[in-house]
């Protein structure tokens, strides 16, 4: 594994099952594919957001839920029913004016491999397939839809410097105490 220097990391690119949901699909009886996210993968998402970061999705399945999740996460990019990932990173990174190097990828099954490979930061969720989690830079305590994103996320804008700006808006005080003090 590379030293990463996280504060070139701006760019996230995730997978949907088993990555910002824990891999199970539900059928109602009228046919439509329910989704269950988690909202701590949410208000990181949003920190990251805050933060600068930009946002993508990349999906082997195709799903509604799944596009009017990321419309309510302002997600950048979007591409579902993907055959191959790695063309369809590619395409979003170049959408956005990424670059390889400063994106992080979260995968968790074989398909997302090629994709992980492709990006500066390679992150395989706690469950993922055995192969994908021994080829990735890092490997998540949480599981698939348990937070895994969240996770990924504080330990980037952590370990950038950028995290005491999220805190900030929400403890004022200590950050006015730190400059205080500083």
């Amino acid at each position: 594994m590379a030293d990463i220097d996280y504060a070139k990391i701006d760019t996230l690119v995730l997978d949907v099952d088993g990555v910002l949901t824990d891999g199970r699909i539900v059928l109602a009886p009228s046919g439509e594919e329910l989704k269950v996210f988690h909202v701590r993968d949410e208000s990181g998402m949003k920190y990251w957001k805050r933060a600068g970061g930009k946002l993508a999705i990349v999906s082997g399945r195709g799903s509604p839920v799944v596009i009017q999740r990321a419309r309510e996460l302002h997600v950048d990019a979007v591409r579902v029913s993907v055959r191959d990932k790695l063309p369809a990173l590619r395409e979003v990174l170049a959408e956005m004016g990424s670059t390889a190097a400063g994106t992080c990828a979260i995968g968790d099954d074989l398909t997302d491999a090629p994709m992980l490979r492709e990006c500066g930061l390679a992150v395989a969720v706690a469950d993922a397939a055995p192969e994908v989690r021994a080829a990735a830079d890092l490997v998540t305590t949480a599981p698939g839809g348990g937070g895994c994103v969240r996770e990924v996320i504080e330990l980037i804008l952590k370990r950038s410097g950028r995290w005491d700006g999220i805190l900030s808006r929400y403890f004022p005080q200590a950050a006015a105490s730190a400059e205080v003090s500083g």
